[in-house]
């Protein structure tokens, strides 16, 4: 049995963070699925590495060269193709989980952080275009993807949130999806092929290992080593606890009785930056019932040869909040650095995507030359 189908018994699913059109030609997408990946998740940045940094595109941007369309329509084009056929090799198990894994997702413009109603339009319009009922659309956690999230979850589109660091952040992503579905239940669906109450699906993408380098910089400046490495992972166990504290509560209890599914927690930037640490380490301590964690390849393969199968996540809370009030008391205010790498992440999100229209126009002046 693969550790891939091991942790999914256990009720962890595991998602590929990348993407490309050869992935999925060459089968080597649906292998993977075989051997136990649950879905995928794509972004600016892993396209511009795809397009820009391989073949694959060419032929499909010989033929859109000679269209009236936009460097940004040809990237969509693109990418939306990409996520159309993986879609289709994660149908399988989207059909076999009765809609609980088997997604792919596709972001909106990270250009669209602070603007609610373009964030709305362009995620119903990207859900719309790719028609597929495991299509989950990215929305970052900024006081203004919220109340997108509402919206869009009222209109019964799937939706990944995106750029969750802290947890008062993740407890309003919690309360946005909730108010979602109060508005799905009582309107039903608003979109085309939006799903009703019962079949609308959302994550929460809790990112892990840029806390540690921002934490471990601070800890470095005064000195101390002690909680170095090791904050990430107790935030991310706290969430976890807040998590299950939600699913508690008589205001989902009530959705839950409509058939209304978990907000899943879904644990992202998981590779380690800190050569220092274990290149595990973002997986095999976040291993836990009702969660998924995003992995790039690298992380992938290395946690398939030496990676540890054991539930972790429910270890350890009170040490974790432990850690996490040590913090405080040396003076560093967790809320503060966390809010920063949202603001800052937001930021990183969309230099990648300028560089990607900019290495699009680049190879269209090359073909077209050719």
């Amino acid at each position: 049995m693969s550790k891939l189908i091991e942790l999914e018994k256990m009720g962890q699913s595991i998602w590929l963070d990348y993407i490309q059109r050869s992935l999925v030609t060459s089968g080597e997408l649906k292998q993977l699925v075989d051997n136990g990946l649950r879905g995928v998740t794509s972004n600016p940045a892993i396209f511009e590495k795809a397009i820009a940094g391989s073949n694959d595109y060419d032929e499909d941007l010989k033929q859109l060269i000679n269209t009236d369309q936009t460097i940004e329509q040809i990237y969509e084009a693109l990418a939306i193709k990409d996520i159309t056929l993986a879609t289709d090799t994660l149908r399988s198990v989207y059909d076999s989980s009765s809609g609980k894994d088997g997604y792919v997702s596709l972001e909106v413009s990270p250009e669209l952080a602070y603007e609610t109603e373009k964030t709305i339009a362009e995620a119903r319009r990207l859900f719309e275009t790719v028609n597929r009922p495991n299509v989950m659309i990215k929305v970052p956690a900024t006081p203004a993807g919220l109340p997108a999230i509402t919206e869009l979850i009222g209109s019964g589109v799937n939706v990944n949130v995106t750029l969750i660091f802290g947890l008062d952040n993740y407890k309003a992503v919690a309360g946005a999806y909730q108010s979602g579905l109060e508005k799905l239940a009582e309107t039903g669906p608003a979109v085309k092929g939006g799903h009703p109450i019962d079949k609308v699906a959302s994550v929460a993408s809790f990112f892990i290992s840029r806390v540690d380098t921002a934490v471990d910089k601070e800890l470095g400046a005064i000195g101390n080593t002690e909680l170095a490495g090791k904050i990430a992972v107790a935030n991310s166990k706290i969430a976890y606890a807040e998590y299950k504290n939600i699913l508690q509560q008589p205001r989902w209890q009530q959705l839950a009785d409509k058939g209304a599914r978990m907000q899943r927690v879904l644990w992202a930037s998981t590779s380690t930056k800190n050569p220092a640490y274990p290149d595990n380490l973002y997986v095999d301590e976040l291993i836990g019932p009702d969660t998924v964690n995003t992995l790039p390849p690298s992380t992938l393969e290395s946690f398939i040869d030496h990676g540890r199968v054991a539930e972790t996540l429910t270890q350890g809370l009170l040490e974790a909040q432990s850690q996490v009030a040590k913090l405080a008391d040396l003076g560093i205010d967790l809320k503060a650095v966390t809010q920063k790498l949202q603001d800052d992440g937001v930021v990183a999100f969309a230099r990648p995507f300028g560089k990607l229209l900019e290495s699009i126009a680049e190879k269209c002046k090359l073909l077209k030359a050719a």
